[in-house]
């Protein structure tokens, strides 16, 4: 049994590189309320965050960047270089971590909860799960993974995975081994498979987000078996300036979920969108010329924001390009305002938009809930 009465509690841990964040928003898709524990450990350092002043105590000033915020470059290349130094910053952050952890599961709603961490085994969270996932990737794919998605030299690369516990301990420790070297649907066969120990739902069973009546627009959860229809739709209605094959979306749902906009069971918009460190943010919004643009936005933003609100988001960010955006009205009517990044005033909410946010788009926000996680100090 997890710490958590009534929660199924699955740690999910592996090396760098090795696909636990694919595999985590797998999960999600399947139904799973996901914890990315290294993204609360960002948080916790944060400028005004409790883990604010102890690191910069324990490591200087040199680790601040111009808007005195912690340069987690720097951190990262002084902590994995010393391993006194690592230890010393894991003292200050996982306590912070493990009591955020705490508060998201208490109040998530969803029965199956996903706990990722790196350093999952090394510290009290594993003993508080009721089993250990661990992915797996050779050393080789590791190393080509960090150069070409985390812009790391070979050298660099190969002291990040040096610097972390042999992956063999990992696996040896763990209930379930997703090896995840091949293609994204190899991975996700393995982590349906494994899924259906835990959950009667699968990856046939739709998932109705919002129920229509006759004429009505209706909207569900996306999975990879829609990915040729999903295809088929954004080639279409971005006129052939993003074609896509199935495989490309098939891809694309190791980074973000889809949901579909149904009119008489045919997909007629959807929205592409995905949550990081408790920061929902929409990168694609594609709605077919013959439905009520008004009508369709606001069906598919509000099972959004729903659906980020079910995953304890504290704001809702929209990438819209100039077309979209020009519907004021609907988005004054749905609390949006147009904002920039710099002006989001929380550290996570900047961060999220600058990490996101695609050219030639135009952002517009709303905050989904006043209690933070890790609210500054």
């Amino acid at each position: 049994m997890s710490n958590w009465p009534g929660k199924y509690v699955i740690g999910l841990t592996g090396n760098i590189a090795t696909g636990k964040s694919v595999v985590r928003r797998m999960l999600e898709h399947l139904g799973a309320y996901t914890i990315d524990a290294d993204s609360l450990s960002h948080r916790a350092i944060a400028k005004g965050a409790p883990g604010y002043r102890p690191v910069v105590n324990a490591f200087g000033k040199f680790i601040l960047d111009a808007n005195g915020e912690v340069d987690r470059v720097k951190l990262g290349r002084l902590a994995f270089s010393y391993p006194d130094a690592l230890e010393n910053l894991e003292a200050i952050v996982h306590p912070l971590v493990e009591q955020a952890v705490d508060l998201m599961i208490q109040r998530a709603s969803q029965h199956v909860i996903v706990i990722e961490a790196i350093k999952l085994l090394e510290g009290k969270l594993a003993s508080a799960c009721d089993v250990v996932w661990t992915t797996y990737a050779p050393e080789l794919v590791q190393i080509t993974r960090l150069i070409k998605k985390r812009g790391m030299n070979e050298q660099e690369a190969f002291q990040r995975i040096q610097a972390q516990s042999p992956q063999d301990v990992k696996t040896a420790a763990a209930n379930v081994v997703i090896q995840n070297a091949g293609s994204f649907e190899d991975t996700w066969k393995q982590v349906v498979a494994a899924w259906k120990v835990v959950s009667p739902i699968t990856d046939t069973t739709p998932v109705i987000l919002r129920k229509a009546g006759a004429g009505e627009l209706s909207v569900q959860r996306g999975r990879p078996r829609d990915s040729a229809n999903i295809a088929t739709l954004i080639t279409r209605l971005s006129s052939g300036t993003r074609p896509l094959s199935p495989d490309d979306v098939m891809a694309a749902f190791g980074d973000k979920a889809f949901l579909l906009l149904m009119a008489d069971k045919q997909l007629v918009g959807l929205a592409g969108w995905q949550v990081e460190n408790l920061v929902a943010r929409t990168t694609e919004l594609y709605l077919d010329p013959g439905i009520t643009i008004t009508q369709g936005l606001k069906t598919l933003v509000t099972e959004v924001e729903h659906a980020s609100q079910d995953l304890q988001c504290e704001a809702s960010l929209l990438f819209l390009p100039p077309q979209l955006a020009m519907q004021e009205n609907v988005w004054k009517e749905m609390g949006y305002t147009r904002r920039t990044p710099q002006t989001l005033g929380v550290q996570a909410w900047q961060d999220a938009a600058f990490e996101s946010q695609p050219l030639n788009t135009i952002l517009l926000f709303k905050q989904l809930r006043q209690d933070r996680v890790l609210r500054p100090i």
